[in-house]
């Protein structure tokens, strides 16, 4: 079983008092950077260091097929899929550019697409040819399903090894924000319309139908809500899987987790439900426009830094948020406090 694999160092919390103590010795006024400050004792207590680093990135993108995307569920044709992954290999996605911007190491990772692709930058790891028709049978085995996850963890350790200060996780497989509005409807126990969305652009109508679907198959698969495992073998999605998988690898390392969009965030809740304490290494990048990602940041218990409307996938959320996150690390690093600059400190006012 992957949990018992798995051992997450739990939180330093003195650090977090101490980091928060420096912070306040900056040469501002106390507070005064909002968010930013927060955000750096969270790096600091997740790295165990009061000045963390966070540069280079890692970005792995898992990219996998859907076999509901043949219930009409997608606006676009499975083999966009494939189509969209020789774009990133070929440089000239959403992804390509913002990892470019940040300086970032970038992975493309074939996990289970339905066809065969051939390219020297590409990790091929592939589980199957995409998953099966979760209306009418499991999306994959329990084995299969266990196999991503190890990949994803692989390929987490791999990037880590090679550097990676912080991780940002992405996606790319048509259909799957149908597998995760359905892992969510589970883990949620909402219904489900309050949860889908157009995904890459459907009508009213194919919307109606798609919370159908979704309705049918849960009714049909009976996913535990308690099983990881089982959810991804009836419903899930392998990308889902390697992405879980690739959390869990960064927590144990004490890796930043920059958490992309609602397949991303999905994705999160699956490692949560391995292993509890891997949100402590997360960090929640973006608010996507998706209705369902709302539901899933409350499960996860995180704020998100951005609210730009964005619901892309990729990684590039996380990709975008990224320099905030430096700018927290180097607020750390570089900025003087008021002894060393010579600046008078507040003066406290005494009551006669």
């Amino acid at each position: 079983m992957i949990q018992e694999m798995i051992s997450i160092p739990a939180l330093n919390l003195e650090m977090r008092h101490k980091v928060n103590k420096y912070i306040n010795s900056l040469t501002k006024p106390r507070g005064s950077l909002g968010r930013l400050e927060e955000l750096a004792i969270e790096l600091a207590v997740m790295k165990n260091n009061p000045f963390p680093t966070i540069t280079p990135a890692g970005i792995l993108v898992f990219a996998a097929d859907h076999g509901i995307v043949a219930e009409g569920v997608s606006a676009y044709p499975q083999a966009v899929t494939a189509q969209m992954v020789r774009n990133f290999l070929n440089g000239g996605a959403a992804i390509n550019v913002f990892s470019r911007q940040i300086e970032a190491d970038l992975k493309i990772i074939d996990i289970g697409v339905a066809t065969e692709i051939e390219h020297h930058h590409l990790i091929s790891e592939k589980v199957r040819f995409g998953t099966g028709n979760f209306l009418h049978e499991d999306a994959m085995s329990r084995e299969e399903a266990e196999q991503a996850i190890h990949i994803g963890y692989s390929e987490g350790l791999n990037i880590i090894n090679q550097g990676a200060e912080s991780l940002i996780l992405g996606e790319m497989g048509i259909g799957n924000t149908t597998s995760s509005s359905a892992i969510l409807a589970v883990l949620s126990n909402k219904n489900i319309n309050c949860l889908i969305g157009y995904g890459t652009g459907i009508s009213s109508e194919q919307l109606l139908h798609k919370e159908r679907v979704i309705k049918q198959a849960i009714a049909n698969r009976k996913p535990s809500s308690k099983d990881p495992i089982d959810i991804l073998a009836k419903i899930g999605g392998l990308e889902i899987a390697g992405m879980a998988g690739a959390m869990l690898a960064a927590a144990e390392k004490r890796v930043p987790i920059l958490v992309d969009g609602f397949i991303c965030t999905t994705a999160a809740l699956i490692a949560k439900l391995i292993v509890n304490n891997v949100v402590d290494y997360m960090i929640l990048t973006h608010h996507s426009t998706e209705p369902g990602h709302a539901t899933a940041i409350s499960l996860l218990g995180k704020t998100p830094i951005l609210n730009l409307g964005l619901h892309l996938g990729e990684g590039t959320g996380a990709a975008i948020a990224f320099p905030i996150m430096r700018s927290a690390t180097l607020m750390l690093s570089e900025m003087a406090n008021f002894t060393s600059a010579g600046i008078s400190e507040k003066t406290e006012r005494v009551k006669v």
